[in-house]
């Protein structure tokens, strides 16, 4: 093993002017058309509403404590989990990575001076603020129990009027998502440095190119299914009402037909941050560089072909069943090209422990878990006895929460040094990744039993026999938010204590690297780069190097 030192005849400095302080009014951040300011946006904003969201889990998990609902009402045990999921999935998971690590590197990486579109890049942060807006009206308007997949006829006909503003929060946040992903899409087709030919884009930017192709071919789907649901509460048609000649199973095809393939949108940009991790902390080119770009690919593409997996149970026939099922088992093999990939990169590397790379394996070991219980529920016979029961939630939290979390906590700090110029307390960082990966397994792998069991899910109150594993999960979510919470407080004493970081201090490979950090406001104040070598052309020798200065 090897470690990265610096020493003091080297020591860097943070550069006197930077994209960050060369304007420091309000306004002057409001109204930035910079992409690494509208990161740093972006960055503010998801991690309000991750602590919202959280705060709404933790109280979730505090009623599960005792097996009668006495913390609070069974309404509002509902109204917790909707507006847990609503903000979770539409003002977190799915902004993360893209909105913050991709808006603030993508055009570094690829040579670029700001995304293609800039102004529209500052639209999509507004209208994200402003759905955000609209999710805290419903809040304080009483809030809402629908769930957050709205399925009808209960979001039609039966739930509270919060549904129509809670549906055009879920559809500003929609809009924002596909400004976005236009923008990388453009931004990537026009804006390479010379040289930065299809195959030498760092991984990092096929991840967000597949993914922007969801976000633009997917999401006006449920955009236009959520309109229809508004419409329907607002002027009673038939679409989803089978009273008056709807049917409610088409707004499941309608909402999945979406909602699947956006898991990729939200897994996706966190398998790049690792691919471009992995290699950085292992000190060693990437293992089959291309299988791992065209599987990006393949994901975002068989994606689309699997939403009928959520409908095993409902009306949908047996035959269509298989063929879900069968297309479902087949999206799992780009991903496991992928693992497979990052473990034979790390195989005889030089591996170093640091805090990105802690997350990294955290990401491969969880994901796993959450990828091959997935298979387990693709499977129709095993659907049927796990359906709407804690298995599904463990399933989708070691996903979403387990890998996406763990990826976009990975990347930030991999890039917090480059975005600040400073670093943050190593030790630190450390026991936060450990207490994250710890926490998180005492919360939801009990669930995984707790659902073999039989207990449903969606329920504020439950038999017995199923406290000790209960509180398992609860305890473990009291580690989980703890190593949550020490990251603002060692990342925000970075800011005015750290030590500078210097231009590169992982000794990484990659533009975004070569430049100052913090970054200046056009990215290349000497021009535009010419890229000249594969983006992870690491040696065993400059890992030595790197080691000994």
């Amino acid at each position: 093993m090897s470690s990265i030192t610096l020493t003091p005849d080297i020591a860097p400095s943070v550069p006197k002017t930077h994209y960050a302080n060369i304007r420091t009014t309000l306004m002057s951040w409001l109204f930035t058309v910079d992409h690494k300011r509208i990161a740093i946006l972006y960055l503010i904003s998801i991690t309000v509403f991750f602590a919202v969201g959280g705060l709404f889990a933790s109280l979730i998990r505090i009623e599960l404590l005792t097996p009668k609902g006495d913390f609070m009402t069974g309404d509002t045990y509902n109204k917790m989990f909707t507006l847990h999921g609503v903000i979770m999935i539409f003002f977190f998971l799915i902004p993360s990575v893209p909105a913050t690590l991709g808006n603030f590197a993508l055009p570094i990486m690829i040579g670029a001076k700001d995304l293609a579109f800039p102004k529209i890049n500052l639209l999509s942060w507004w209208l994200y603020i402003l759905g955000g807006v609209l999710a805290v009206v419903v809040l304080l308007r009483g809030g809402l129990e629908t769930g957050w997949t709205f399925y009808p006829p209960y979001s039609t006909t039966y739930a509270t009027s919060q549904v129509t503003i809670a549906i055009l929060a879920a559809f500003l946040a929609g809009f924002s998502s596909i400004f976005t992903g236009l923008n990388f899409i453009v931004t990537v087709h026009k804006m390479r440095a010379p040289g930065m030919t299809w195959f030498r884009l760092p991984l990092f930017v096929w991840a967000h190119y597949a993914t922007s192709i969801i976000q633009i071919l997917g999401t006006p789907v449920v955009a236009i299914t959520l309109v229809l649901v508004a419409v329907e509460r607002v002027w009673g048609i038939g679409i989803f009402n089978p009273q008056i000649g709807g049917d409610p199973v088409l707004f499941q095809h309608l909402f999945w037909f979406y909602s699947h393939p956006a898991v990729y949108v939200m897994i996706l940009p966190g398998m790049g941050v690792v691919s471009e991790v992995i290699p950085c902390f292992s000190r060693k080119r990437i293992f089959g560089y291309e299988f791992i770009a065209f599987s990006s690919l393949a994901i975002a593409i068989i994606g689309f072909l699997v939403w009928g997996h959520h409908l095993y149970v409902s009306t949908q026939s047996t035959y269509a069943g298989m063929v879900f099922s069968l297309l479902t088992f087949l999206v799992a093999v780009p991903s496991a090209i992928k693992v497979f990939n990052w473990t034979a990169t790390m195989y005889k590397g030089e591996i170093t422990f640091e805090a990105p790379m802690i997350y990294a394996l955290g990401f491969i070991g969880l994901f796993l878990v959450g990828g091959l219980t997935g298979l387990v529920l693709a499977s129709m016979a095993n659907d049927i006895h796990f359906h709407d029961t804690y298995f599904v939630v463990a399933h989708f939290h070691y996903v979403m929460v387990g890998g996406m979390v763990m990826a976009y906590m990975c990347g930030l700090h991999f890039w917090w040094p480059k975005m600040t110029g400073r670093m943050y307390p190593a030790t630190l960082a450390t026991i936060a990744a450990i207490l994250v990966f710890v926490g998180f397994n005492f919360t939801f792998f009990p669930q995984f039993i707790l659902g073999y069991l039989g207990m449903p899910r969606r329920y504020h109150s439950y038999v017995d026999e199923f406290q000790v594993l209960n509180i398992m999960s609860t305890m473990g979510a009291s580690v989980l938010g703890l190593g949550y919470g020490l990251q603002p407080f060692y990342l925000l004493w970075s800011l005015f204590k750290g030590e500078p970081a210097g231009d590169n201090p992982w000794g990484a490979k990659g533009l975004e690297w070569q430049v100052p950090s913090p970054p200046p406001t056009f990215n290349f104040p000497d021009g535009r780069p010419v890229v000249v070598e594969d983006p992870y052309s690491y040696t065993i020798e400059e890992s030595h190097s790197v080691a000994q200065q």
